[in-house]
């Protein structure tokens, strides 16, 4: 499993793995850690490949969410899948993050 990233201006886009759970959420913050190591604080995880989400997976997204706002910074969450929606929903993470149909939105809503 890779963790594909890019970086527009200083917005980083992180492409989640299909699985985020306990087995793969190391590998997440490898692959995002090196980047904010550079300065980065605005983070879009775009999420559209992301089926499964276990209680892990979805502590790592609050920690880097908490992280990155104590640093100034911020994560937006764009392409949810149905299943990520629902998930997002029954936990009320829906209201901790915000949420954008696609990766177009999410990172220009950091140059408002």
């Amino acid at each position: 499993m890779q963790v594909n990233t890019e970086t527009f201006g200083d917005v980083l886009v992180v492409h989640t793995p299909e699985d985020l759970t306990e087995e793969t959420t190391k590998l997440f913050h490898e692959a995002i850690e090196t980047h904010l190591e550079t300065g980065l604080r605005r983070v879009v995880l775009q999420m559209d490949r992301s089926e499964t989400l276990d209680s892990a997976g979805l502590t790592a997204l609050v920690d880097l969410h908490e992280k990155l706002r104590g640093d100034g910074g911020n994560v937006k969450i764009c392409a949810l899948t149905e299943t990520g929606r629902k998930i997002f929903r029954v936990t009320r993470l829906d209201e901790e993050f915000d949420l954008f149909d696609s990766m177009i939105d999410a990172v220009g809503s950091f140059q408002q």
